[in-house]
């Protein structure tokens, strides 16, 4: 039935006249039967071998992961818990660890041999004077840890004296001294005072002293929300639309009744805070437990007091988030915010039950300064650590119970947050804002308790608490910082500027506490690292990959064989390009999570997905498939799994069978569409405009490598033969382009329209131009994009081409040392809209622009529109122009 298509080529028949690039598609095709062949063999027989540790058999491996891979005999364990794991002789990640410190250090090695070439001199950090990456993240840190010793063990030591540079900005001298102006932690403004001296002054230092009566919240104190800013009332009108019913409420105190039931329901947590640390002991071995690979402990640890204690159960919410965000399943995110939902209301319930409100007198305060307009962040300006002599008759704060459910419910908050924004959705964001503002407002107020607190906030509230604060602030001010302003826009949460130093200095803290979030601190920063470096690879990963690999061997001190810590190996092992050991350390993910029901439908099926896009990155595209085919209806999208799976087919030369996945895929989607299923109904109404007659023209796998930033993680013989490939098809176009115009020449007005395949020829040089890139042959680029943008009027259907390309031309200047025009052409790229990914991009352009200024690249100014004609005065200009023949013949008659 296939072999009967008009468009298909998969018999050998005619194969002369196939262009080059269908040859090479077809290698693979006959293996992939072969394997499909097994795998149904396999399942008849009753075997359990997944089809990940064999799609590497016909991969040549080096022989370090041959001697790394485990042996035959180890299958067996995978079924037993985690902790059977940590007490083998292997060491998994310090393994991988290893060799990806060795990876980082041959390629600094390769670039150190090569500095007299133009490119790789480009891909070294501009000469530019540079502040330390890390130095107010290290200043904050270093005084905090003082501090925190200081109070534990030493409370009548002498302060110690700490220099932060000033900001630009001064600060009104009638608030207190923690009360910061909007942004006045920015990186941003730090690094443009030492680079702008004509337009700004230089930093100064500022003496700041600790005395023995105060804490890190004296100097750390972070902004707290103000005022919301307006809201677009086209979001509004979306956010009514949609069903809120997961969404907590956000003023526990709306009804009355509603209130006295929730206090009869809920008991007041009474415990004092070394009572609480010890009652905690068996959450923190739930935690160990579960980044240890003991998933069913640590979820059987989680439920014994989750109708007892909120920490309990927000431990249950943790894993269903973690899932969620690991699956990319609708359910399973459903049902992580119902159960994050079910945690928040059991946190307000205890708090109210203890009556833990907010101070009359801040309140009245507060809503008066910003009434006024003089609070501009929304900190309470009378909120000061009490003196000596009131700390001396012991006074009254908010119990510690009543604290820790203040942060548990911010955390709940904090998380449905995330799970929203992973939506990538108009609706998601905006009810991200609203969870983040409410996260906020509660950290605030148990930051600010904190502060009255002093030096003795040990003797009023527990040390998990405490790090919970450091967890949740410094996440809120590291999510926030690095989201586009288009995505900002439609949050609308704050009216101040994050601060990712704050954030950065915030989350050590938690993860050198070895408390209850620790870990999560860790995993927060890793996410933070990774997802960074593979949005911007060719930008970030130079200065972002070191710290990602230290945070890695901090992690792997406490969690030898984390299945999560693992992952995040093999995402980096990948941004370095070593797709081995990237393979090898998804599939040790992949065989720790084997027998627990959790880990298996969460980091089993995360780990292939991964393994997926590394058969990509090594043009195993027959792989690829199977696993995309292992993928279909139980991880990510339908849609997408099964479009992935028509590319793999079609870059293997199997036509028919890749039209078949097409049109399924259109079956699959969905009336809500994420980006990546809009981009996928785009691309296959696109094939379709034709009736699958241009496919000639298409690498549709090139543009899932593009797309997800996969050329930059290939080596160079995978990118020059992904180079000859689009060459052929460049070549087809050509041909066809020119048969098509000899037609026109022979025929008066014939009845095919001229050639129009600029959309076609335009992805491809734009790919071919991200290849040349990642080559070191940047300035090869520069006529295929040039081509691009002096055709973009007639690029009319892939309206995601021209900012692409705006943001490739800024890679082209900033590997050829134009750092001020890559900044420029990516700040005009942001002017692009409504079109796929746009988001995606956006954060994108984002984060390089951002990286610019960091290292003091200056604004390309605006040209001043050119003078036209003048109305002298009067309101408008004449209706009708000047009649130049009337003024000739005047000329000539005179």
């Amino acid at each position: 039935m296939a072999s009967t298509a008009p468009n298909d080529r998969d018999s050998t028949k005619d194969t002369g006249d196939m262009p080059p690039v269908m040859t090479a598609r077809k290698t693979g095709w006959r293996s992939i039967q072969i394997r499909q062949h097994d795998q149904q063999l396999d399942s008849k027989q009753g075997k359990k071998e997944p089809v990940s540790p064999k799609a590497e058999e016909n991969k040549e491996q080096p022989e370090q992961e041959r001697e790394n891979d485990p042996s035959p005999r180890e299958e067996n364990d995978d079924q037993e818990d985690v902790a059977n794991s940590n007490k083998g002789e292997n060491n998994e990640l310090s393994m991988v660890l290893s060799a990806l410190r060795g990876t980082v250090a041959a390629a600094a090695a390769a670039k150190d041999d090569n500095e007299n070439k133009t490119h790789v001199e480009m891909l070294q950090e501009p000469e530019s004077p540079r502040p330390s990456r890390n130095a107010r993240a290290d200043q904050i840190i270093a005084a905090a840890e003082a501090a925190r010793d200081k109070a534990e063990y030493n409370m009548h030591n002498q302060p110690a004296e700490i220099y932060i540079p000033e900001p630009s900005e001064s600060v009104d001298m009638d608030s207190e001294p923690t009360t910061p102006v909007p942004a006045q932690f920015s990186p941003q403004e730090e690094t443009t005072n030492d680079k702008h001296p004509d337009h700004h002054h230089h930093p100064q230092q500022v003496h700041i002293d600790l005395p023995a009566d105060k804490n890190m919240a004296d100097y750390i104190t972070p902004p707290t929300p103000g005022t919301p800013p307006a809201t677009n009332p086209m979001y509004s009108e979306e956010l009514q639309d949609q069903p809120l019913e997961e969404e907590p409420s956000s003023s526990p105190s709306s009804s009355s009744p509603t209130n006295e039931e929730t206090k009869k329901g809920f008991q007041p947590n009474t415990l004092n805070p070394r009572e609480q640390e010890q009652a905690d002991e068996t959450m923190l071995k739930g935690i160990h437990a579960f980044f240890s690979n003991s998933f069913s402990e640590a979820e059987a640890s989680f439920k014994s007091q989750a109708n007892d204690d909120p920490l309990y159960a927000l431990g249950l919410g943790t894993m269903a988030f973690i899932k969620a965000l690991s699956t990319s399943d609708g359910d399973n995110t459903e049902d992580a915010i119902s159960q994050l939902t079910s945690t928040y209301q059991f946190a307000t319930g205890q708090i109210d039950a203890a009556s833990a409100k907010k101070a009359l007198k801040d309140t009245v305060s507060l809503y008066i300064t910003n009434l006024m307009g003089s609070n501009t962040t929304g900190l309470p300006t009378n909120t000061a650590p009490l003196p000596q002599e009131v700390r001396d008759k012991k006074p009254e704060f908010i119990s510690n119970g009543a604290l820790r459910a203040h942060v548990i419910k911010s955390e709940c908050c904090l998380l449905m947050a995330m799970l929203h924004l992973h939506q990538e959705t108009v609706v998601g964001y905006l009810k991200a804002g609203l969870n983040l503002r409410r996260a906020y407002s509660s950290y605030s107020l148990v930051w600010q308790e904190y502060k009255r607190m002093g030096q003795e906030f040990n003797t009023y509230m527990d040390k998990n608490t405490i790090s919970a604060i450091q967890f949740g602030i410094g996440s809120v001010h590291l999510l926030l910082s690095s989201l586009p302003p288009k995505i900002l826009k439609i949050i609308s949460a704050f009216g101040w500027k994050a601060d990712k130093h704050l954030g950065f200095a915030l989350l050590k803290l938690c993860m050198d506490g070895q408390r209850i979030r620790s870990p999560l601190a860790a995993m927060m920063l890793l996410s933070y690292y990774v997802t960074l470096m593979s949005y911007c690879p060719q930008v970030l990963t130079r200065e972002m990959l070191q710290p990602a690999i230290e945070i890695l061997l901090e992690a792997q001190k406490t969690f030898p064989n984390s299945a999560l810590f693992l992952y995040f190996a093999g995402r980096i092992s990948r941004l370095s390009r070593n797709i081995p050991l990237s393979q090898q350390s998804f599939l040790y993910t992949y065989k720790v999570s084997q027998g627990a029901s959790w880990a298996e439908s969460t980091m089993g099926r995360l780990a292939t997905h991964e393994m997926a896009f590394n058969c990509v990155v090594d043009l195993d595209w027959a792989s690829a498939a199977l696993r995309a085919v292992e993928l279909q209806g139980q991880y990510g999208s339908p849609a997408f799994n099964k479009y992935f799976y028509g590319t793999c087919m079609e870059m293997l030369g199997n036509r028919s069978e890749a039209i078949l996945a097409f049109a399924e895929t259109t079956t699959l989607l969905g009336t809500k569409k994420t980006q990546v299923e809009q981009f996928v109904a785009h691309r296959i109404a696109f094939f379709e405009k034709s009736g699958y007659q241009d496919m000639d023209f298409f690498l549709p796998g090139f543009e899932i490598c593009y797309l997800w930033n996969l050329f930059p993680c290939m080596q160079k013989n995978e990118l020059e033969e992904c180079l000859e490939q689009v060459e052929s098809t460049l070549n087809t176009i050509y041909k066809r382009e020119k048969k098509e115009y000899q037609v026109r020449m022979l025929e008066l007005v014939p009845d095919i329209p001229p050639p129009n395949y600029y959309d076609h020829r335009a992805i491809l040089l734009l790919i071919k131009a991200n290849i040349l890139n990642c080559l070191g042959c940047s300035s090869d680029a520069i006529a295929h994009l040039n081509w691009i943008v002096d055709h973009k009027d007639r690029i009319t259907y892939s309206k995601w081409i021209m900012p692409y390309t705006y943001w490739e031309s800024g890679i082209v200047s900033w590997y050829l040392g134009d750092l001020k025009r890559a900044r420029h052409l990516w700040e005009t790229a942001l002017t692009y809209s409504s079109y796929d990914f746009e988001y995606k991009l956006a954060i994108q352009l984002n984060l390089a622009i951002n990286h610019a200024i960091e290292i003091g690249v200056p604004e390309t100014p605006t040209k001043s529109k050119l003078k036209g004609q003048t109305t002298f005065g009067r309101k408008r200009l004449p209706l009708s122009k000047s009649n130049s023949l009337h003024e000739t013949t005047a000329v000539v008659q005179g």
